[in-house]
């Protein structure tokens, strides 16, 4: 009650599990300077070991690349993520990816979004580094805590806790 009588407002948390199964990587060590330089937003990149990407977060899904090597999601407190599969896999356009997604579809944490071809990437991107950016970064993000070097579990290991501006 004295919490809406002075203002203060509880301050709001995300955590975001591991949308794929690998070790988590500095988004400084991802080969591709508009990740690595966080142009695009802050948060942190994946190497996978298998091919499947599920849903970090609760949400709605505001994007589904038409080559389906990059998917985006609102959660409802406003925060906006991009999973981005591996490096300069645009030009594969959409071989070896599968999407069980479209845009405006309600996703809970857990749901298979993409299933992809982790041999092809590997043979035919640049890289299998899969970023996952928080895109609207400087809008909503008050702090970011990241697990940099471990290995991870999709849908069971947490990857980023975030506390949202007031």
């Amino acid at each position: 009650m004295f919490k809406s009588l002075f203002g203060k407002k509880e301050s709001k948390v995300e955590t975001l599990t591991a949308p794929i199964t690998g070790k988590t990587l500095d988004l400084a060590e991802v080969p591709d300077p508009v990740f690595a330089q966080k142009m695009m937003g802050d948060g942190i990149a994946i190497e996978p070991a298998e091919g499947e990407v599920v849903s970090p977060i609760d949400g709605e899904i505001v994007q589904v690349f038409p080559t389906k090597h990059a998917v985006g999601i609102k959660a409802k407190s406003g925060l906006e993520v991009l999973i981005h599969i591996g490096l300069e896999t645009v030009n594969l356009n959409g071989e070896g990816f599968e999407s069980f997604v479209k845009a405006g579809d309600k996703v809970k944490q857990g749901d298979k979004l993409i299933q992809f071809d982790l041999e092809i990437i590997r043979e035919k991107a640049a890289s299998t580094i899969t970023p996952i950016i928080i895109t609207n970064t400087d809008e909503v993000v008050e702090t970011m805590e990241k697990k940099p070097q471990i290995e991870i579990q999709k849908s069971e290991t947490d990857i980023l806790t975030i506390t949202l501006k007031k």
